[in-house]
């Protein structure tokens, strides 16, 4: 008989034992590398093709992305409209994205119907010929969105406090201006396209409930392209960060509202210390119930949300506190938050409190482990930065035993003021 009378066990999310499921690897008769998870209840497929063609690779600002926006919009044999309704016609989904390092094309659709779909990515990486008429509605477009969001304080301190870290000649710290965009030609893209693209060098991700001839489907489609044939030249960035530490810049003379940026430079996820400072980050300022929050909007009421966070990039990275607060108050607010750091330096963390945020951190990663497209998207974060599995489980393993003294020497050794780059946009 049910004992109605004993409360069941409440399990803390730290009690349970997380595996990520390792993927299926072989490689194309071009020695292109494939990851797959066979995975899932639905017949549905993600298949991500990474290309290494981010603006790391460009000489010439804005070409990695407007040839990555724009390699589906036309090719020798379709217009883009034809490409589109080919796509629809499927009830696929053909995306495209442009990062730092990789730039990927991507597809959702129908497990059934992906053999239909695979010749049009083909033909997309064979003979996309970027008409003009594209380009200069691209342009046009992109321009507009730029003159909108420099109007915006937010957007302003986003590129601002990336140009301090990094320095504006530098891949993560560079960004666009209006003229940028005016001196993109047909040639540059194609150029840009033939080399990283065509000939490029390329990853596949896939996942979900994958045809029995998956392999030989790719290695029709792909396995022939001229991908991963060429040495890819080496090319270095050197950080180049500026030396004034304070910033007050004014966007708008009548703007009531300030967008605050704090950061300091922080190693990538090779340095040991980087999964210890993901559990302090979260206690600092990394979720809706961390310090930062429950001081300065939940006590003080100065912002509607604050949060801090690693800014991971392949080649270096940051640690960073961002929040918008009343013009009035961002004084205050940089106030509190150099306080929090303090406290973190030299107080004491309680029990109670670093079990919240280690319950949260693992329950993130359950979450983040709900089906196929998670787990080779947590698969692809890790091959792209030169990991294995071996960083999943010790991140894992930090997360449920670091203990408050550690989290403390830590913050003592990161969290100091004078490291951090200041920077307030009205």
């Amino acid at each position: 008989m049910l004992d109605r009378k004993t409360a069941p066990h409440i399990k803390d999310a730290v009690e349970y034992a997380i595996s990520l499921k390792k993927p299926a690897q072989f490689k194309l008769d071009n020695g292109v590398e494939v990851y797959s998870v066979q995975a899932g209840t639905e017949e549905v497929v993600q298949i991500e093709w990474v290309f290494k063609a981010g603006n790391w690779y460009e000489k010439q600002k804005n070409v990695s992305s407007a040839t990555n926006f724009l390699i589906k919009n036309g090719t020798a044999q379709k217009s883009a409209y034809e490409i589109n309704e080919f796509v629809d016609f499927y009830g696929a989904y053909l995306n495209r994205t442009c990062y730092n390092e990789t730039a990927v094309v991507s597809l959702h659709c129908l497990t059934r119907q992906l053999e239909k779909i695979l010749p049009i990515v083909q033909e997309i990486f064979l003979e996309a010929v970027f008409p003009e008429s594209e380009l200069i509605i691209y342009k046009q477009n992109m321009k507009q969105r730029l003159a909108v969001n420099l109007q915006k304080c937010d957007f302003i301190a986003g590129r601002k406090i990336d140009e301090l870290l990094f320095g504006i000649k530098h891949p993560y710290g560079v960004y666009s201006e209006l003229t940028d965009y005016d001196v993109i030609e047909q040639d540059h893209v194609k150029q840009y396209y033939d080399q990283f693209y065509r000939n490029g060098h390329c990853t596949i991700f896939s996942a979900g409930i994958l045809p029995n001839n998956y392999e030989a489907l790719l290695n029709t489609f792909f396995g022939t392209l001229p991908l991963n044939q060429s040495v890819l030249e080496k090319q270095v960035h050197l950080v180049d960060p500026a030396v004034q530490k304070k910033w007050n810049v004014i966007n708008d003379e009548n703007g009531v509202q300030g967008a605050i940026r704090i950061a300091r430079p922080f190693p990538t996820r090779h340095h040991p210390d980087f999964p210890k400072v993901q559990v302090l980050n979260a206690l600092f300022g990394g979720f809706f119930g961390s310090r930062l929050m429950n001081n300065i909007r939940e006590d003080k009421g100065y912002t509607y949300g604050i949060y801090s966070f690693l800014v991971n990039h392949v080649h270096a990275g940051a640690w960073m506190v961002s929040t918008e607060a009343g013009r009035d108050v961002c004084e205050a607010t940089i106030t509190e938050v150099y306080h929090e750091m303090e406290k973190l330096r030299n107080g004491a963390i309680d029990q109670e409190e670093l079990l919240l945020v280690k319950n949260y951190l693992i329950g993130t990663l359950l979450g983040d482990l709900d089906g196929p497209f998670q787990i080779i998207g947590r698969w692809k974060n890790l091959i792209l930065n030169g990991l294995d599995d071996s960083f999943f489980y010790n991140s894992v393993n930090t997360i449920k035993n670091i203990s408050s003294e550690e989290l403390k020497e830590l913050a003592k050794k990161y969290l100091n003021p004078e490291e951090f780059y200041e920077l307030t946009v009205v």
